[in-house]
């Protein structure tokens, strides 16, 4: 890795909390969980330079893995069937 991911945690935390509160939405109250969803994030950042969702396997296909870039194309949808995101990283509001 070019970078250590861990260094990239407080930047991903930093991203995810800006874009719930533009969007009306609050991350995981569950900082374990939290926690691991980011670190997921970062260590993408740092492997493939872009936040990929943890979650969600990728093809290899720049194209194809795009709409895996977090936020991905499926949250908001998953979100309001379920209440939460795929990753369990975002989280309607109360």
């Amino acid at each position: 890795m070019s970078e250590n991911y861990k260094d990239l945690i407080p930047e991903t935390r930093e991203f995810a909390e800006k874009y719930a509160a533009r969007a009306g939405y609050k991350l995981n109250p569950n900082e374990e969980i939290l926690n691991a969803v980011l670190e997921g994030l970062a260590r993408n950042k740092a492997l493939y330079g872009k936040r990929y969702c943890p979650c969600r396997m990728l093809s290899g296909n720049p194209e194809e893995d795009r709409a895996k870039i977090c936020p991905c194309k499926w949250h908001k949808e998953e979100i309001e069937q379920d209440g939460m995101c795929h990753c369990q990283l975002y989280f309607a509001k109360d």
